[in-house]
């Protein structure tokens, strides 16, 4: 069974990139096994002096779980017009291990802002490129999901919307 990894760029729990991950995974549970990195915010700053073994055990884990996946998505918001520092701490420590080279990678933009968070997407697919990762250009989406939208359950509960999350999420899988 193919196995999804769902990375949020929000340290908030209650996020609205949460919320689109965790609907993500209720959408495909039965069609692949997910797991969502919930470490970003533990993870040491990027530190090349570090990056040998043993790496911190954040590090280690990081690393572990992408190389088990067999695709990643990516949900994330947008801080001072690009993509949050952390998001970007973590990508950094994925560099140097390779092991999001050649990995089928998606992300899905729910923000409802007038720009889009443009900014972000367009510094995440820079960065991802230095990875070394494969976007996957049916699994790029921009699905506006507004925090009214979100359920008391945490996922999305408007149909249309989880119906399209959960087609980019089967998109990148079918390319893996």
């Amino acid at each position: 069974m193919k196995s999804l990894l769902l990375v949020s760029g929000s340290t908030r729990g209650g996020s609205v990139n949460a919320a689109v991950l965790a609907t993500v995974a209720a959408e495909v549970g039965r069609e692949a096994r997910t797991a969502r990195h919930r470490g970003i915010g533990g993870l040491p700053h990027f530190n090349p002096d570090l990056d040998r073994d043993p790496v911190p055990t954040p590090v280690a884990e990081l690393r572990n779980a992408i190389d088990s996946a067999t695709a990643v998505l990516f949900s994330t918001p947008e801080y001072a017009g690009t993509m949050p520092g952390a998001l970007k701490n973590l990508l950094e420590w994925t560099i140097g291990a390779t092991v999001l080279s050649g990995k089928p990678v998606g992300w899905v933009n729910p923000s409802t802002a007038p720009a889009r968070a443009a900014g972000t997407y367009a510094a995440l697919r820079t960065v991802l490129g230095y990875t070394g990762a494969e976007l996957v250009p049916g699994a790029l989406a921009d699905i506006p999901v507004p925090r009214s939208a979100i359920g008391p359950d945490g996922t999305v509960a408007d149909a249309a919307l989880r119906a399209g999350l959960g087609d980019v999420a089967r998109r990148l899988l079918a390319a893996a």
